[in-house]
């Protein structure tokens, strides 16, 4: 006895492997971490911090990343519609290699040890607070800045 079509299961299509899939973008995260890590090093080279100094060039990347991912979402987001692998190469390659939130701890360990732990606590604070605010304030002017083009 043979079973009816209507309750044949279909034979099943062959699925790519998801390496195949996702090899793209961690391509694009290397290459663009490349990128972000160099700059980052460029701008330690740049402005060095001293011993024992506070580490200005470390807030000054994190706040400036943070700030570019603000204007960088609402364009890709809200305004152009962008290649896929934008979002992984810039976003998370190029301002997640630039950004360095594992050296802002090392830092902070160095300031405590240094005997200088106000100063290590206060940059504890002042890092994540500036990098946030930078990130709502240029998401915000960027918004207002492009609706004012569009009238």
């Amino acid at each position: 006895m043979t079973t009816p079509e209507s309750l044949r299961v279909p034979a099943a299509t062959p699925r790519p492997s998801p390496w195949r899939a996702q090899a793209p973008v961690v391509a694009v995260v290397s290459l663009g971490g490349g990128v972000g890590a160099t700059a980052r090093y460029a701008a330690s080279l740049w402005w060095p911090t001293p011993p024992g100094g506070f580490p200005w060039t470390v807030l000054g990347v994190n706040i400036a990343g943070c700030a570019v991912i603000g204007v960088f979402m609402v364009v890709i987001t809200e305004i152009r519609t962008a290649h896929p692998l934008v979002r992984p190469f810039f976003g998370t390659g190029v301002l997640g290699g630039f950004t360095t939130f594992s050296t802002y701890a090392v830092d902070i360990q160095k300031l405590i040890d240094g005997g200088r732990p106000g100063t290590g606590l206060a940059y504890l604070a002042a890092t994540p607070l500036a990098a946030l605010t930078a990130v709502w304030l240029t998401a915000g002017t960027t918004r207002r800045v492009l609706e004012g083009r569009r009238r």
